[in-house]
């Protein structure tokens, strides 16, 4: 059988589940062979081995239960970047690009003040690392930053797991010289963290209670840890249903750790931001404001010390 012709039957397959049966195909396709669009075009008439057969048929089965692409792939690009990512961490999403854009704005008006200082960075609940990776490398692609001056990046979180995936994709985006800019810390937000930060960045679980596990339901598998935000420090159920319990002890937390004139930054839910912004503003951040995502939805909250 002929790549155009798996392909079309793979679509058959997928479209009764899936709501973008073609771009699974494709996708799954290009795993398999190992190739980019472009060339998956140009290898229509090639014809599968009985192994490459066998390994689409398997992720064929996977997505039919919704479980995602991108795990079955284990990559997804973000940011221009292709991460690594597992059960163990969210699906890197586009409208999270904001914040990595918002982050480096951030870094460049304090670099900007002060020419010479190593500024110092936090990603905390870092999940795959794609926020704070795609920060560090991009200010570094951009020429503004040699692997000696960049900023100084902590990776954050509460899950080992998570932190391990975070790892590989410093192993698989970093050079050796900028991955001494890079340091792991596994810790229920800010407890094993003794350093303060010019800037931490976010994007803590924030989805209310109920809604984190109806969502899981159509096997996307994405872990809820990552994913409700109304958990006590304990990781139980806080009783609320605004995905904001978290965010109640991260905010307050974050302060503690800035800098002078620090800055946070965090992603929120469009039905929780502006709940958020007051959640900063009562814990002393100063300037505080929302920013929206592609889809016009408020999306982050950025308030300094």
């Amino acid at each position: 059988m002929n790549v155009a012709e798996i392909k079309q039957r793979m679509i058959q397959a997928l479209s009764p589940t899936s709501p973008s049966p073609q771009l699974d195909a494709e996708c799954i396709l290009q795993w398999v062979l190992g190739c980019d669009k472009t060339h998956l075009l140009l290898r229509r008439s090639d014809v599968l081995s009985e192994e490459q057969l066998a390994a689409c048929q398997d992720a064929l089965e996977k997505r039919k239960t919704g479980f995602p692409i991108a795990y079955i792939t284990g990559t997804k690009e973000f940011f221009g970047y292709e991460f690594y990512v597992t059960p163990s961490v969210l699906i890197p999403k586009p409208d999270t690009e904001l914040l990595v854009e918002q982050a480096m704005s951030a870094i460049r008006e304090k670099q900007a003040a002060h020419p010479q200082q190593i500024l110092t960075v936090c990603d905390m609940c870092t999940g795959s690392g794609c926020v704070g990776i795609s920060v560090l490398r991009a200010l570094l692609d951009s020429g503004e930053y040699s692997a000696e001056s960049a900023p100084k990046l902590t990776l954050a979180d509460i899950s080992e797991d998570a932190l391990d995936v975070a790892r590989k994709n410093v192993i698989r985006l970093l050079t050796p010289a900028q991955r001494d800019r890079v340091h792991f810390v596994r810790t229920n937000l800010f407890a094993e963290v003794p350093h303060s930060f010019d800037v931490i960045v976010t994007n803590p679980p924030y989805v209310p209670h109920t809604e984190a596990h109806a969502l899981l339901q159509d096997g996307r598998s994405e872990p809820i840890l990552a994913l409700d935000g109304d958990v006590t420090e304990n990781g139980d159920w806080s009783g609320t249903e605004d995905g904001l319990a978290l965010i109640q002890r991260l905010v307050p937390q974050a302060y503690e750790h800035l800098s002078p004139h620090g800055v946070l930054l965090m992603e929120t839910g469009e039905y929780n931001a502006e709940a958020t912004a007051e959640i900063f503003a009562r814990a002393g951040l100063k300037n505080v404001r929302i920013e929206r995502d592609m889809a016009e939805q408020l999306r982050d909250v950025i308030g300094e010390k």
